[in-house]
């Protein structure tokens, strides 16, 4: 991939990124972690069977649709393969005839048969493609998906420089309430070029182990500053950026886990996206002829973990298909609360492409 195409793809995920931040956390004090990159890919492979309308409210979203969506999400799991200990995988479960021309536009997706076994065939891609980090599908099935598609993104790296697990203890700081609690805090001494501010956002970058490692910054943004304000300052550009009038920081992150579930059908609308969900206007057309489609569930579950060792990511992202016609399915809505104000945000090895983003506005548990 040239380097403008990779600019033009990351620039595509990231304001996906950006235009999904505000929904996440939406009252500024629950937690979340999420996969712009995992969801941008999902909703490319299944915008590569859009038409119509269907397809040109994708491409606002996604920044492709339609025959030129299969491509693009070929060349960015690629791309994104190419970052040390990060694994992808995408997989198509239907249970109806898929178009060869779908199929030949993604030679790298895997396609399945939807049938009886499918949820514990399911489950247990899950398990193997994230390393048990998510231990089943993100979504219960009940017979009237006609199509499953789902993307797996896995992450284990070790920092370059590793934290002394003996000088973690627990260390005060107060939470979004403003309540103050004692949090299992590890501590180093970095360089200084490994921390900037943008617009008043502190970002610490902690190096990975490897030549293509992917880049885990951590961001602390002015009191008040919610994710959807502070998370963006993790790929903003390098000219943008003010260097920290120091030798080295002396810095206390806690050790934090941070796991959600989120009901991203819920959402489409408020992205833009409501053809693709309604059964009377969606167009699929490229994806399976004469079956009307649409969306009729999307879900994605992520995790991610910091500690003394380094940080390991999980995400898993189902959109599923139910032809014209069949009733609605209950939405799935899950809610984490943690409450404590600072952000993560995992890229890829060229720090362009946000793999995970997430925030921490709690006392980590």
């Amino acid at each position: 991939m040239g380097a403008t195409e990779l600019i033009t793809r990351a620039d595509a995920v990231r304001a996906l990124g950006a235009r999904w931040l505000p929904h996440l956390g939406a009252y500024g004090d629950e937690d979340f972690v999420c996969s712009p990159a995992g969801l941008w890919l999902a909703l490319g492979a299944v915008a590569a069977g859009a038409r119509g309308e269907t397809a040109e409210e994708l491409r606002v979203l996604l920044g492709v649709a339609g025959d030129e969506a299969a491509e693009a999400v070929t060349v960015v799991a690629r791309e994104l393969a190419g970052t040390d200990a990060l694994d992808v995988a995408t997989g198509v479960w239907s249970g109806i005839p898929l178009l060869p021309a779908y199929r030949q536009a993604l030679p790298d997706i895997g396609f399945g048969a939807l049938d009886r076994d499918a949820q514990a065939r399911l489950d247990a891609w899950v398990r193997e493609s994230t390393g048990g980090r998510i231990g089943r599908l993100p979504l219960a099935l009940d017979g009237s998906e006609a199509l499953v598609l789902v993307n797996a993104l896995a992450l284990k790296a070790s920092w370059r420089a590793k934290f002394n697990a003996a000088l973690t203890r627990d260390e005060p700081f107060t939470d979004v309430y403003g309540d103050t609690v004692p949090v299992p805090t590890m501590r180093q001494l970095v360089p200084a070029r490994w921390v900037w501010t943008v617009d008043g956002t502190t970002v610490v970058e902690l190096p990975c182990e490897g030549e293509a490692g992917p880049r885990v910054r951590f961001l602390l943004g002015a009191e008040g500053a919610g994710a959807a304000e502070v998370l963006p300052a993790a790929w903003t550009p390098d000219a943008r950026r003010e260097p920290l009038a120091a030798e080295a920081v002396d810095l206390a992150l806690p050790r934090f886990t941070l796991r959600t579930e989120t009901d991203v059908h819920a959402q489409l609308d408020a992205l833009g996206v409501g053809a693709a969900s309604l059964p009377e206007a969606a167009d699929f057309t490229g994806l399976a002829a004469k079956r009307p489609l649409w969306i009729s569930a999307a879900v994605q579950e992520a995790v991610v973990e910091v500690a003394e060792q380094g940080v390991e990511a999980a995400a898993v992202t189902v959109v599923a298909m139910t032809r014209g016609g069949a009733p609605p399915r209950h939405k799935l809505i899950a809610r984490v609360a943690f409450d404590r104000p600072f952000g993560v945000v995992v890229l890829d090895a060229s720090g362009a492409v946000p793999l995970f983003a997430g925030w921490q506005s709690s006392a980590p548990r």
